[in-house]
């Protein structure tokens, strides 16, 4: 029986390097992702010895680009990106737009066109969506408030990507300055670029949303596991190759699409987990022939040129987006939270870069430089996250600026003069405002008990405080916010953020300004968990412990009772 040796060979010596080096790379504390770029630089024609086929590879790479834009558009969720619209859309575009006008005069001081100036400087201005979640995951933030207001962050940067992965092709022959400027002709190619892609959104959004959930639905019904599964898979790849045959738009677009309208569904959850491996894998690859295309060698040829992307990316693109979350009256651990998020570029970068090549923007030079800081800003973003409550200390010990901004008149910071002091004694102090909190908050007024919301999102105060509730803005963790919040006189403070890392600081500060007051602790982590108890916290709710005990009492009270007969 003939074998494709080309086909075999190289997913072997892909999946199997990415393998080795990602553990090694997981055991040194870095992001598995730079030992799946690594291996590919071991099987890219730019090192000694086997060499895979890069034609082989780039096919596979273009199933991972499609699996893993289906994965971001099965996770993207418009009301989590509506919660923190405020600072998320005007932060995300001005970040870009900071960073790329940095890229762009860069590689215009380099001598390079307009094209490839462009694209260079759209590539560094976006952040990996896989590192970022997973820095977040990590830290245990990625449900508090700075983990929203990144995630929201990086929804509009990969929103915009997705539109200039549509625009660039029709552009390309201008901006290379091989054609013309010929408005007319530039603006018609634009309009017609422009029905396509909007007319496969619509279709999507108004009979896909409803056509593909059905379909899920009616092979749901089968009982069928790997029907489930070929299902999920094949309307990722058969929406991504329909919306680039009919529509004439990217492979991207279209599984990101795909992605969204399977949200819909009632087994999008169930169609994510079922995916992940497949999705997981062809990732692998996807980074495996990215990693293909890196020349070594442009770091020993070019370091000046690579100190200055990197610089770009972890300095340029910090300051930028650290002053925007500061002029939003965010308090300075946000702003260094996402900044940090942000100060690394990944897959749509690749992407970007790998269409800039193809369509002759964009010089292979730059495509390593653009490789070469992702490798670089990956590697380091663990760092740059673990220096974020030292820098905060050391910004606030060193610079009065600093402590006068924190401490700064902010309406929000504090409740009303007008607030009656009967709300104010006795009540309860609430800290967060997420799911678990929100009910918690329902549960109160509904009893008429008298509380204080605590929550770092502006927003949420503004409409809170709209509602008529008592609310006031800021990190829990600092002193002068829980007593804003008039802890003194509270009876209990209930921790209600998945914020496990300010915990103690939270409970110290409630216990020295009110010794007597009785605390309420959520957490998931059961480590966590028993050494609050050991330190005598307060009443500590584990998350996983809480449901089962209550599924067991249904089901004991159900066993006594017996089940009901017709």
């Amino acid at each position: 029986m003939p074998h494709s040796v080309s086909l075999i060979s190289t997913i072997a010596a892909g999946l199997g390097l990415a393998l080795i080096f990602g553990f090694i790379a997981a055991r040194m504390k870095l992001p598995s992702l730079v030992g799946y770029l690594l291996a590919g630089v071991v099987i890219g024609p730019f090192t000694p010895g086997f060499v895979a086929d890069a034609a082989i590879a780039s096919q596979l790479a273009e199933i991972g680009v499609m699996l893993l834009m289906f994965g971001v558009g099965l996770h993207f969720s418009l009301d989590d990106l509506l919660a923190v619209r405020k600072i998320a859309v005007p932060g995300a575009v001005v970040q870009m737009t900071v960073a790329t006008a940095l890229g762009m005069g860069l590689a215009h001081w380099w001598g390079w066109n307009l094209g490839g100036a462009l694209v260079f400087g759209l590539s560094l201005s976006v952040a990996s969506t896989v590192v970022l979640l997973r820095a977040l995951e990590t830290r245990g933030v990625l449900d508090s408030a700075n983990g929203r207001i990144a995630v929201g962050w990086l929804i509009v940067e990969d929103l915009a990507m997705v539109l200039v992965l549509v625009l660039l092709p029709p552009l390309a022959e201008w901006l290379s300055g091989r054609g013309a400027a010929d408005v007319d002709s530039l603006g018609k190619t634009l309009g017609v670029t422009l029905l396509q892609a909007g007319g496969f959104v619509a279709l999507m959004l108004v009979v896909g949303r409803r056509f593909f959930p059905w379909v899920l639905w009616q092979v749901q019904r089968t009982g069928s596991r790997e029907l489930f599964t070929l299902c999920v898979v094949a309307a990722a790849v058969g929406i991504a190759f329909g919306a680039t045959a009919l529509f004439g738009v990217s492979f991207a677009l279209g599984a990101f699409f795909a992605g969204m309208v399977m949200r819909e569904s009632e087994f999008s959850h169930r169609a994510a987990q079922e995916t992940l491996p497949l999705r997981d894998a062809f990732a692998v690859l996807f980074f495996v022939s990215v990693g293909m295309l890196f020349d070594p060698w442009v770091i020993v040829e070019r370091p000046l040129q690579v100190l200055a992307v990197v610089a770009i990316i972890v300095v340029g693109k910090s300051l930028a987006a650290a002053a925007l979350v500061l002029a939003f009256r965010y308090p300075l651990n946000t702003a260094l939270t996402v900044s940090a998020s942000l100060a690394q570029i990944g897959e749509f970068s690749f992407i970007l870069v790998a269409m800039g090549v193809s369509l002759q923007l964009l010089p292979p030079e730059g495509q390593s430089l653009v490789l070469a800081g992702a490798l670089i800003s990956i590697a380091l973003n663990q760092l740059v996250f673990r220096t974020v409550e030292p820098l905060q200390q050391w910004i606030l010990a060193k610079s009065p600026l600093a402590r006068k901004l924190e401490a700064r008149d902010d309406p929000m910071a504090e409740l009303p003069a007008s607030t009656e002091e009967k709300y104010l004694s006795r009540q309860v102090v609430l800290v967060g405002y997420g799911r678990v909190g929100r009910r918690i908050a329902d549960a109160l007024a509904a009893q008429h008990l008298p509380f204080v919301v605590v929550e770092q999102n502006r927003e949420v105060v503004e409409r809170l405080r709209g509602e008529g509730l008592m609310a006031v803005s800021g990190d829990a963790a600092e002193p002068v916010v829980l007593v804003q919040a008039h802890i003194a006189n509270a009876r209990m403070l209930v921790i209600a953020t998945p914020d496990t890392l300010n915990v103690r600081q939270m409970v110290n500060t409630a216990r020295t300004l009110n010794p007597d007051i009785e605390i309420v602790v959520r957490t998931h982590n059961e480590a966590e968990a028993r050494l609050l108890e050991s330190e005598n916290a307060g009443r500590i709710f584990l998350g996983e412990e809480e449901l089962a005990q209550s599924m067991t009492r249904y089901v004991l009270e159900r066993s006594v009772v017996g089940p009901a007969h017709g």
